[in-house]
């Protein structure tokens, strides 16, 4: 394993794609170091720990899925959250806009056009966005609390056009930085920034219980060694449910030229039992946001207590919106009449069933019973915190929230497709992949074959 793992820096071009992904990740959390000017952070400090409780798991949830800071006035606080939003609104567009699907059908060449599309609506969404952190943080409050300095505010309307633009140019270097990471790095830039951020709020959130005079007491080492069990325990269940696929057998059909055979070769069409990925509870969340809005400003307790309580009725209706959300996202994104088609016109079939129609018919079915249990799958892995937070008494809510069933969604799927795109950079050339064992003698630095 060690001689296997040892490879990756024995190749020179694998050695330099981690260096320039580590460099580039490096630059990302330097932003957030990079204050806004005009902020005063001693006030700011004291608005954000003393806001209220929904407005904090509100602000954690966005920052937990798209390793955002919107807690501090940064020039990275956006992250990239509005390239995501336009990612999200992109994806559906094109499987509901003719035009776009053909283009999406065009080749490389057709998702080259639909990326500097998504780039382009980044922007507007940017502003947007920071409009309302400016309004929802910067603003000065009723009782006269102020975030800026002394003399911001005689320019405030100049002040916020610039901090407006400054969260908008730090989110597109965040974009530039995810594309220089996917075009000279390794893997996907864009969910290794992701992946970062929440990383990176671990060892904060961890430290929490360390801080303080009198140090933990036993009741509180028990439920955290049973929390770290149950963390362990999920971790391997994701890791199982994200590799899970319905292999359905295919069979090419033989074609006689000449007096030789070809085809006949049996392969597979893989389907992922968590087809859609960690989207169903990104929708899921952002609606349940909705009820708490409203019963703040209509004055109704049990909306506005809803995702503070996260009692019996939130684990409900957050379940029927991931259910929902499931079945929505794969009925977009997987069109069986589609597969079906291309079966058919490529000479293949599926044992058993004939091509055309009742092909298509039978991989819906198939998706439908796949789907359900991937949904439930992820309704298990969404209401995590809320049963961890429950059961284990004295464990920080920090904690719990960034050691989520969600978090650990999103960092296993992006480690999983990083280890894979390193194995497949060492099997191109002749080296074994490093999650396997190998016996193949040690070369020197830099010698490829």
């Amino acid at each position: 394993m060690s001689l296997s793992i040892g490879n990756l820096v024995r190749v020179k071009e694998i050695r330099s794609k981690i260096l320039v992904t580590l460099g580039l990740l490096f630059i990302y959390r330097i932003g957030f170091y990079i204050p806004l000017p005009g902020v005063n952070y001693a006030e700011f400090t004291k608005s954000v720990s003393g806001e209220s409780e929904g407005l904090s798991r509100l602000t954690d949830m966005m920052n937990v899925l798209t390793g955002a800071r919107l807690q501090t006035a940064s020039l990275f606080s956006l992250g990239v959250m509005p390239y995501i939003s336009a990612s999200i609104i992109f994806s559906l567009l094109v499987k509901v806009m003719p035009a776009l699907e053909r283009i999406s059908k065009e080749g490389p060449s057709g998702q080259r056009k639909i990326n500097r599309y998504t780039r382009f609506a980044t922007i507007p969404i940017c502003l947007v966005q920071s409009f309302f952190v400016i309004f929802g943080t910067l603003i000065p409050s009723d009782n006269g609390q102020t975030m800026l300095h002394a003399g911001v505010e005689q320019y405030s309307l100049l002040y916020y056009l610039m901090v407006m633009i400054c969260l908008t140019s730090g989110t597109l270097f965040i974009m530039w930085l995810g594309e220089q990471i996917t075009e000279h790095g390794a893997g996907n830039g864009i969910s290794l920034i992701i992946m970062a951020g929440i990383v990176a709020e671990l060892p904060r959130a961890v430290s929490t219980y360390f801080i303080g005079d009198d140090g933990l007491s036993a009741s509180t080492w028990q439920a955290l060694l049973m929390f770290v069990g149950a963390w362990m325990f999920a971790v391997v269940a994701v890791v199982y449910m994200t590799k899970a696929q319905r292999r359905i057998p295919i069979q090419q059909a033989k074609q006689a030229r000449g007096r030789r055979v070809y085809g006949g070769q049996r392969h597979f069409l893989p389907l992922k039992v968590n087809h859609a990925g960690v989207m169903p509870i990104i929708f899921a969340s952002a609606l349940l946001i909705i009820p708490t809005i409203l019963g703040g400003a209509l004055g109704i307790d049990f909306l506005e207590n809803l995702q503070r309580t996260q009692g019996f009725w939130y684990i409900t209706l957050y379940g029927v919106l991931i259910f929902f959300f499931s079945f929505f996202w794969a009925s977009l994104m997987f069109q069986p009449n589609e597969m079906a088609d291309n079966l058919k016109e490529h000479g293949s079939f599926i044992p058993g069933i004939r091509p055309g129609k009742p092909t298509a018919e039978f991989l819906e079915q198939t998706m439908v019973r796949i789907t359900l249990a991937g949904a439930a799958f992820l309704t298990l892995v969404a209401v995590f915190p809320s049963l961890v937070g429950g059961q284990f008494q004295g464990v920080n809510q920090t904690l719990v929230y960034f050691m989520s069933g969600t978090s650990i969604l999103i960092v296993v799927g992006v480690a999983l497709d990083l280890v894979e795109k390193l194995n497949a950079m060492l099997i191109m050339r002749n080296y074994e992949g490093f999650m396997e064992e190998t016996n193949l003698p040690a070369r020197g630095w830099g010698r490829q074959r």
